[in-house]
């Protein structure tokens, strides 16, 4: 802290919980004192964000762990998160349907009534995936999931959003079931807060998945009553500055509030970037309804990550992230953010990438880049690979199938899939042998979160808790918002750093 402020005002200013009155030289008063120059409220980390969030859900901070792939953000993640009042969401993605029903079992016998979210992931490669998920979602009640990478609405999502919809007594409309979109692109924020797309509606209804009520109904609910604006993030992104995509999303949300007429205001959350308490504020201060992290979940101690890949996170800087392909959406282009620290998968994905856009088929690949692929970077011969991947997908997708057995540039798409894909599962699950190949997604936010704990309690990842964390990010950012206040008073000169040193857990606890 600096110094030109007296001990005492340091002292109470780290103490969020305390309104000030302030007199000349940062000395304290009392209410009624002429002498006084200013007031520094109480400011509770509780109070940061939409109440109207925190009711709906159930919580006590506006504040939610984001999915991460691979039951990377896990059951004991979410309800670690739970516990302390914050919303916790499932990372469904990349897992089996019968995985994700296990899961959702025993979220729904651990946690009871207290809400949580899990994600459905846009699919077009496998449509089935999500119509499966959300048949599951639907029986076992789950009544939340962050909607995340989709290009458009799908009949799957208007399914899920539309079920069970009801009109209360004030005219009000009652949906059960409710999503969280993720976006980072204003078209797809507009699509999220409009009603469902009379012609997926109609699908939807064809398809008898939807009710007639449910269908009329449609006309006078947003798919999305909430979303999430994504800046800089792991996994799929689209790499956009934070400080200039939040406003505009909270702009666009008040503009289609008063274009549909809602009931419910439209609200907007914040996440890519959110790694110390400064970036929280700064989220506040824009308007932010709730706050999500991912990236500085992934190193703690509940992620399912495997130990090593979460002992690399812990070494991460902020310039430690490259881009890659997302085996998800690999023919479409779409890229995701991972760490380089460690590992090569990045410039070997690249590379992947460069020969499926260069090539048309397997066949008229060089050979100097097929001994490459097979010795360096598969591991296995190509012709291997292919027997795997068909093995795969006879079970999983028999139409694609036989597609890619008539499409040689499919069938290569395919076999270049299987080492983006394999590569985040040895990641999870700790493969030393294919260390250099390890995929982790991952942003900035986890470099400057490390930068921020160095030489704390906090610095080795084994002393991470996620719901540690996201008290430290919440505190930080009420006792920042008091120390800038304080400046305001002119009370630190522009040249004083204010720096906030993380509190050990037992200090911690007590301002929550």
């Amino acid at each position: 802290m600096s110094n030109t402020l007296p001990g005492s005002l340091v002292s109470v200013l780290k103490d969020p919980r305390e309104q000030l009155h302030i007199k000349p030289g940062g000395e304290l008063g009392s209410a009624g004192d002429p002498s006084l120059i200013g007031i520094i409220p109480a400011i509770a980390p509780g109070n940061f964000g939409s109440k109207a969030f925190r009711k709906e859900f159930n919580l006590k901070y506006a504040y939610a762990g984001g999915a991460m792939v691979g039951g990377i953000s896990s059951t004991a993640m979410v309800t670690a998160l739970s516990d302390i009042g914050v919303l916790g969401i499932f990372g469904a993605s990349g897992l089996a349907p019968a995985a994700v029903e296990e899961a959702m079992v025993k979220l729904k016998k651990d946690l009871g009534t207290q809400t949580f979210g899990s994600c459905l992931i846009h699919s077009p490669q496998d449509p089935t995936w999500e119509e499966k998920v959300v048949s599951i979602y639907l029986e076992r009640g789950v009544n939340l999931i962050e909607a995340s990478a989709f290009l458009q609405i799908t009949p799957s999502l208007v399914r899920y959003r539309l079920h069970g919809l009801t009109v209360l007594p004030d005219g009000a409309i009652l949906a059960p079931n409710r999503v969280i979109a993720k976006v980072s692109r204003q078209e797809l924020a507009k699509r999220f807060f409009s009603p469902p797309p009379p012609k997926i509606v109609q699908e939807a209804l064809n398809r008898g998945w939807i009710t007639d009520k449910e269908a009329s109904l449609a006309p006078q609910v947003p798919m999305a009553q909430d979303l999430t604006a994504e800046a800089d993030s792991g996994g799929h992104t689209d790499f956009r500055p934070a400080l200039a995509l939040w406003p505009s999303m909270i702009r666009l949300a008040a503009e289609y509030t008063r274009k549909y007429d809602y009931f419910q205001p439209l609200r907007v959350g914040a996440a890519g970037g959110l790694g110390t308490p400064a970036a929280i504020l700064a989220a506040q201060d824009m308007g932010a309804s709730y706050f999500v992290t991912g990236s500085i979940n992934q190193s703690c101690v509940e992620s399912g990550l495997s130990e090593g890949g979460r002992i690399l996170l812990g070494k991460a800087s902020q310039t430690d992230m490259s881009q890659a392909p997302a085996a998800d959406m690999f023919e479409l282009g779409a890229k995701v953010q991972v760490l380089k620290y460690g590992t090569l998968f990045a410039p070997r994905a690249l590379k992947i990438t460069e020969l499926y856009r260069q090539y048309p088929t397997i066949k008229d690949l060089p050979k100097e880049e097929v001994k490459n692929l097979e010795e360096k970077i598969f591991r296995k011969s190509l012709n291997q690979i292919w027997e795997e991947t068909k093995t795969f997908f006879s079970a999983k997708d028999p139409q694609l199938l036989e597609k890619a057995q008539a499409n040689p540039k499919l069938q290569m798409a395919l076999v270049f899939r299987w080492y983006l894909g394999q590569a985040s599962r040895w990641a999870i699950n700790g493969i030393e042998d294919r260390r250099t190949d390890w995929c982790i997604f991952c942003g900035p936010a986890l470099g400057a979160f490390n930068e921020w704990v160095a030489g704390s309690h906090y610095e080795d990842p084994t002393n991470r808790r996620v719901a540690d964390v996201a008290a430290l990010l919440l505190y930080g950012a009420a006792v920042q918002k008091r120390f800038n206040l304080a400046r305001d008073l002119g009370l630190l000169a522009e040249q004083d750093p204010v720096t906030l040193p993380p509190l050990p857990p037992e200090e911690l606890a007590a301002f929550f």
